[in-house]
């Protein structure tokens, strides 16, 4: 049975849970209807973080342009244009026994792509959620709807996994930044060109 969270909630994956290996990240949303002459594209993207709360190199960030960490533990399944349609509009992919051990977090954010030139924000959207499914078992864990907290954002924290005492948490984070995803790629330490 899949545990709903509110922000700030902190769950256990790994502890009653000791085969989990394979996990999903499904992020979702849909746009509000108006017409703001541009359509939306919203971005999922992972930072691999180490101790400090940054990336330790730029390979640590998964998104539509590195879709991959030379890893194998954390996969972005690609780009979604639109988020058309029911269900998760990005999904991430997560290997726990592949992390590497220098890595102690993964937070999971969603970014307006070119915000500011489409005059978009967060307070445009809605029904936004982040999920984790056991891919071995196809069964959702957790679920986590951000509900309608976000105004002038264009980009959200959504979530994060990280480790605690040999095992894995997850913690509903739902904190809006504004600038995007150059204000994120600061903060966790990526030098954006």
């Amino acid at each position: 049975m899949s545990i709903n969270l509110s922000k700030g909630q902190k769950v256990d994956l790994t502890k009653g849970n000791p085969s989990l290996r394979n996990i999903m990240v499904g992020l979702g949303w849909d746009v509000n209807v108006f017409d703001s002459g541009a359509d939306f594209d919203l971005d999922a993207a992972a930072f691999m973080l180490g101790e400090n709360g940054k990336c330790p190199t730029e390979s640590e960030f998964i998104f539509y342009g590195n879709l991959v960490h030379l890893s194998g533990a954390v996969k972005h399944m690609g780009d979604n244009l639109t988020g058309e349609g029911e269900g998760d509009d990005e999904q991430i992919q997560v290997d726990l026994t592949k992390i590497p051990s220098n890595i102690s977090k993964i937070a999971f954010t969603v970014t307006i792509y070119e915000a500011e030139q489409r005059r978009q924000n967060f307070g445009q959207v809605s029904n936004s959620f982040i999920r984790i499914v056991d891919e071995d078992t196809n069964q959702e864990l957790i679920k986590y709807d951000l509900g309608e907290d976000f105004s002038i954002e264009t980009a959200v924290v959504v979530g994060e996994l990280y480790r605690y005492n040999g095992e894995w948490k997850f913690n509903a984070i739902g904190s809006g930044f504004q600038g995007g995803l150059a204000a994120l790629c600061g903060h966790y330490g990526i030098d954006v060109a």
